[in-house]
């Protein structure tokens, strides 16, 4: 399979760090044209610089931070007036909230995670919605966790919300797909990103041992016995966008390498 996407336009959320920005990569060596979508304008232009245009795309950036869901509007809806170009896919995708014990958690942590992870996901959606309405055709990824199957010690707020995503994600896929449009969500395990050495460390602390015993805890309870990379989570993605995987929607896709146990 070539997993060709010549002549596809696509928005790609959060998209200046780990998963977010290795599907960037990925979806424009693949001959998509990119728009990154994130806060930090350094970032983005970095990333933009290392955008394969070898298939003569231009790609473009959108400052934007998703805990500004009014702002996010805005922004969105301007810039897709502005650029007059069809959406042929849409990556949602931000950062997961801190992590920590569910019962300690404060309720603003829960307004704040759903304000970034499923509001957020939802404009965009809502947004790119009438383009692919229009097009009879349309391809909606949302990064999630395994903790949609799984939950992780540790992760009490990101755990709970999650969920809503998939859910919500899943209710989509039934509503979009008259209209050719399909919504999957990719459930990333244990992955060599910015974040996940956050919360090695976090834990770390809290056990009282180093974060590589923290890690190594994490590979042991895996089929695989290792970390996975953002690289490896990104080809599913472009894989999901592809013509090669037309038929496959509302589904929860776990890229794990057989997280088993706890």
């Amino acid at each position: 399979m070539k997993l060709s996407l010549e002549k596809k336009h696509a928005f790609v959320c959060g998209s200046t760090d780990g998963i977010g920005k290795a599907s960037a990569l990925q979806l424009a060596k693949s001959g998509c044209e990119i728009t990154l979508i994130a806060r930090d304008e350094i970032k983005l232009m970095n990333t933009l610089s290392e955008l394969s245009i070898n298939h003569g795309q231009s790609h473009s950036y959108l400052i934007v931070d998703f805990d500004d869901t009014e702002t996010l509007e805005k922004r969105v809806t301007n810039h897709i007036r502005e650029m007059d170009k069809p959406i042929d896919i849409l990556v949602n995708n931000s950062g997961g909230p801190k992590g920590g014990r569910l019962i300690d958690a404060r309720e603003e942590e829960f307004r704040v995670a759903f304000e970034r992870l499923l509001i957020g996901n939802h404009i965009m959606t809502k947004l790119v919605f009438p383009i692919m309405k229009k097009r009879k055709s349309g391809r909606i990824i949302n990064i999630i966790s395994t903790s949609v199957k799984q939950v992780i010690p540790g992760l009490g707020v990101s755990n709970t919300i999650r969920g809503s995503v998939s859910q919500w994600a899943k209710t989509l896929a039934i509503e979009l797909g008259p209209f050719g449009i399909s919504v999957n969500s990719i459930l990333p395990g244990y992955t060599m990103t910015n974040r996940l050495d956050q919360l090695a460390t976090n834990k770390a602390i809290t056990l009282g041992v180093h974060a590589d015993q923290v890690k190594e805890n994490w590979i042991q309870n895996t089929s695989l016995k290792r970390l996975g990379t953002p690289e490896e989570i990104a080809n599913v993605v472009a894989f999901l966008c592809s013509d090669e995987a037309s038929y496959i929607t509302g589904q929860n896709l776990s890229v794990d390498g057989g997280r088993i146990g706890v």
